[in-house]
């Protein structure tokens, strides 16, 4: 088969047995562990974690296969969340891959890879190189080194949830009851042990009410995509049962984090990235440090810059990608990074994300004060949004230019990422993003008042589809 089907932009994704078999999966171990250089004298050994889908632990050990006929030391974390990886990648300063099709349906699996540090890996910064590796040991077969490489099992969630309430105190906070839907994924191991007593911490002030916290890979209540609102129905409904102050839902992998208020509607991603970063600003200007940085992407609502520009902080614009967010992150030194899909990236968590920190702020902030989810959500949204909408279109660059001419000399164009249009005086504006691996373009609009959003938003989608 041809690796570029399964290989994306940022990640390993394909289904299982048809595309991501254990053959393809050592091919990609092993290649890795060349793109790394892991089977050198020396050389950090290659951390590898999975998730709880029944494709999982196959699918990992036939990677650590691959790794260690190259000749790297192999460390098996187990089960985990991606941002558990991470942490064992930041804190060993070793090389990793998870195993993991995030949100996903349970058909799928798929494999990040990160560099020592918990680096991201893309096309651009050795995936493809990881990709055509493979490639030619599947072609041709893999050579294996003269020394195999060595196993070992670590368990690294005593640590891994030590090292968050390290990074957020929420001992002083006033006491907080928090619905938590984890989709049957990883949160229903990561959240009892970061928020409860599950890795031999102390107790804090907060009742979990808990969701589908049995790990199951097959989603046998509903998909672990937070991303699509039928997915939050049950955590919605919970937490007005339940008389929460919140609801948490995470996707199947535990990196992405969304956020319900105690009515049950749900919080903008932008508003949790808006209330993140005011604390991470507060807090390292507290600590003396001048010209703070924070990243956001182009699609996050205009009041996250607004938002970082009051704190007295610079916020840098960024295109849309995983990836490319830790890269910025290292290249500017940001304190924390945000993104409109609930990614939110922490300095001091090797510029990698972690939808779990991100919670624990916004429990922080909530808990530090009487006022209501709601009431602080809404304080950080005061601009109506669409949120994104997919069309499928047959040709992409003629709908392109249907837009360009129908809002030429109606505000300023912008090409960092697709193409952004903004009001001339500041009333509205829209991003229109063509898929890199469908026909597909990407709508989001945000305006001062719904009415201008909606109306802008049913013009562009008409142009987008007639």
């Amino acid at each position: 088969m041809a690796l570029s089907d399964i290989v994306k932009a940022y990640d390993v994704r394909g289904l299982v047995d048809g595309q991501l078999t254990e053959e393809v999966v050592r091919a990609l171990g092993a290649a890795f562990a060349d793109e790394v250089d892991a089977g050198r004298p020396g050389a950090a050994p290659i951390v590898i974690g999975h998730d709880m889908r029944p494709s999982s632990p196959a699918l990992a050990a036939a990677a650590a296969d691959g790794a260690r006929a190259r000749g790297a030391d192999v460390v098996m974390i187990g089960l985990c969340s991606t941002d558990a990886t991470y942490f064992a990648s930041g804190s060993l300063d070793a090389p990793a891959m998870m195993f993991t099709a995030s949100h996903n349906p349970a058909a799928y699996n798929g494999i990040k890879f990160s560099r020592a540090g918990a680096r991201g890996v893309s096309l651009d910064t050795g995936l493809a190189a990881i990709r055509d590796g493979a490639q030619r040991y599947l072609d041709e077969g893999l050579a294996e080194a003269p020394e195999r490489g060595g196993l070992t099992e670590r368990d690294v969630l005593p640590d891994y949830a030590a090292h968050l309430r390290s990074l957020v105190d929420l001992t002083p906070i006033r006491p907080l009851k928090v619905v938590v839907d984890a989709a049957n994924g990883m949160g229903g191991m990561t959240v009892p042990a970061v928020l409860g007593g599950a890795a031999g911490l102390g107790p804090l002030p907060i009742e979990v009410v808990p969701l589908y916290f049995e790990l199951d890979g097959t989603f046998p209540n509903h998909e672990a995509n937070p991303l699509d609102p039928a997915n939050l129905v049950d955590l919605q409904a919970a937490v007005v049962e339940h008389g929460a102050d919140l609801g948490l839902a995470f996707d199947g992998d535990a990196d992405r984090c969304f956020v319900i208020d105690e009515r049950g509607g749900a919080v903008s991603p932008s508003a949790v990235a808006a209330i993140v970063a005011e604390r991470e600003i507060r807090r390292v200007q507290a600590a003396g440090e001048q010209d703070v940085v924070v990243i956001h992407n182009l699609i996050t609502s205009r009041a996250v810059p607004e938002t970082i520009t009051a704190a007295g902080a610079t916020p840098v614009r960024t295109r849309v990608g995983h990836s490319l967010i830790k890269d910025r992150m290292a290249e500017t030194g940001a304190v924390f990074g945000g993104e409109h899909s609930a990614h939110y990236y922490f300095r001091d968590f090797w510029g990698a994300d972690n939808g779990m920190l991100a919670a624990m702020h916004v429990l922080a902030t909530l808990g530090g004060d009487d006022e209501p989810m709601s009431q602080l959500a809404a304080r950080y949204t005061p601009y109506a949004s669409s949120g994104e909408i997919n069309s499928t279109v047959a040709d992409v660059p003629a709908a392109y230019t249907r837009i360009v001419e129908a809002f030429a000399g109606r505000g300023h164009f912008d090409e960092l990422d697709g193409l952004t249009v903004m009001a001339a005086d500041g009333a509205w504006w829209f991003s229109v993003r063509p898929s890199n691996t469908e026909p597909l373009l990407r709508l989001n609009v945000e305006g001062e008042q719904a009415a201008t959003m909606a109306a802008i938003r049913d013009e562009v989608l008409a142009l987008i589809r007639a």
